[in-house]
């Protein structure tokens, strides 16, 4: 028996607003291009759609990646960690993925780690 969508969404682990954290990752190599926000029915359009969704906490409204700047996100895949309380949505990302123009939004504030030892 195949789960339904409403099946699905129902083991997502959604914080004290009714939000999961969705990673959004570039299918083919792995590139992580940006974090944003789902509640239960921008998930829903996402999987049902074929475009990513978000939830604005900002602007309290539903968004969806490339509307205004034809930058869409495709969807390729979709999965829930082990706790469920995140989601990585693999995209086929079309033009940059941030909203300052570049590629993805991880590329701006370098923190400088110490980097561990070689396993």
């Amino acid at each position: 028996m195949t789960e339904t969508v409403d099946e699905r969404i129902a083991r997502v682990a959604f914080n004290e607003h009714g939000l999961v954290a969705a990673i959004i990752q570039q299918w083919d190599t792995q590139e992580v291009l940006m974090l944003g926000w789902m509640d239960a029915e921008a998930l829903r359009r996402t999987l049902t759609s074929g475009r990513v969704t978000f939830w604005s906490r900002s602007r309290q409204e539903y968004w969806r990646k490339g509307d205004t700047s034809g930058n869409i996100q495709l969807v390729r895949g979709a999965r829930l960690d082990c706790d469920g309380d995140a989601i990585l949505v693999q995209v086929d990302q079309v033009g940059p993925a941030c909203h300052t123009g570049t590629r993805t939004c991880f590329d701006a504030d370098d923190l400088a780690p110490v980097e561990g030892p070689q396993p």
